[in-house]
């Protein structure tokens, strides 16, 4: 009996983990393509010039070999900076500007009406 018990408490920590590192993989993402919009231009820029410099070496894969090279940089640098953040226990959930994760809506998302100062007292 304890061994199931301690064997399921293993799986679902094991879970939690993977959990959580793909939450932070999915939120870094997003973070990184929203807010990191000038530094994926320069990224390219780069990339592109990468690309036609090595096109004289070797035609046919150029392109190819510039661009793996790049995404699988960036990939691997969201997943370990997604798993470095879990495993030093900053868990999603307790970040406060990830309001989706706890249900909560913006409280900055208010209407506010030009003439709600003259009617908004009002009682119909």
């Amino acid at each position: 009996m304890t061994l199931s018990q301690g064997h399921s408490q293993q799986g679902s920590s094991i879970f939690a983990l993977v959990k959580s590192i793909l939450i932070w993989t999915f939120a870094l993402t997003v973070c990184m393509v929203v807010i990191g919009f000038p530094m994926l231009l320069l990224v390219v820029a780069l990339a592109s010039l990468m690309a036609v410099a090595l096109h004289a070496i070797m035609p046919v894969g150029a392109v190819l070999l510039i661009a793996v090279g790049f995404v699988g940089i960036h990939a691997v640098g969201i997943l370990l900076a997604s798993t470095y953040l879990t495993l030093r226990g900053i868990h999603p959930q307790d970040v406060d500007w990830l309001r989706w994760l706890h249900g909560q809506e913006n409280p900055g998302n208010e209407a506010v009406y030009a003439a709600c100062p003259l009617t908004c007292g009002i009682e119909n």
